[in-house]
């Protein structure tokens, strides 16, 4: 085998996830479009009225995930995301976010706010790896 084949990047090489909740505490939580909606109502494995009426707060076209003592209500402190399999593609791809291939600030911001993230790389060493890992998949999620 080559030299130059490189091994491939992995998620785990950024990010593990440390079921913290920080990135699910707030009063607003992301819109779920079309598919976040049918993905989610499959992995409950309930009717969509039932899933809309005791999850998700809809404000005409917009819909979103409803918030519990300041966090997503699917999150729990003790297994993190109740609905992990049925998470909107935003909550997939946090905190991974591909703005920070070219926002270092933005970066540094996240890194500060997650534990999970991989503290020992340095910008471009990181960088390098996310887009090795989005070159490598079109959909990727961890």
């Amino acid at each position: 085998m080559s030299e130059s084949i490189k091994e491939k990047a992995k998620i785990s090489d950024l990010f593990e996830c440390q079921k913290c909740g920080h990135c699910c505490h707030g009063e607003t939580t992301v819109s779920l479009d079309a598919d976040d909606q049918q993905r989610m109502i499959l992995s409950l494995g309930m009717y969509e009225e039932e899933v809309r009426e005791k999850y998700w707060r809809v404000n005409g076209s917009v819909v979103q995930m409803k918030t519990k003592d300041g966090h997503c209500i699917f999150y729990n402190k003790n297994i993190g995301c109740m609905v992990h399999t049925g998470r909107p593609w935003r909550c997939c791809q946090w905190p991974l976010h591909p703005s920070i291939l070219t926002d270092e600030i933005n970066f540094e911001t996240i890194r500060n706010s997650c534990p999970g993230i991989n503290k020992n790389l340095k910008y471009e060493e990181f960088r390098s790896i996310l887009q090795r890992i989005i070159d490598e998949q079109e959909e990727y999620t961890y």
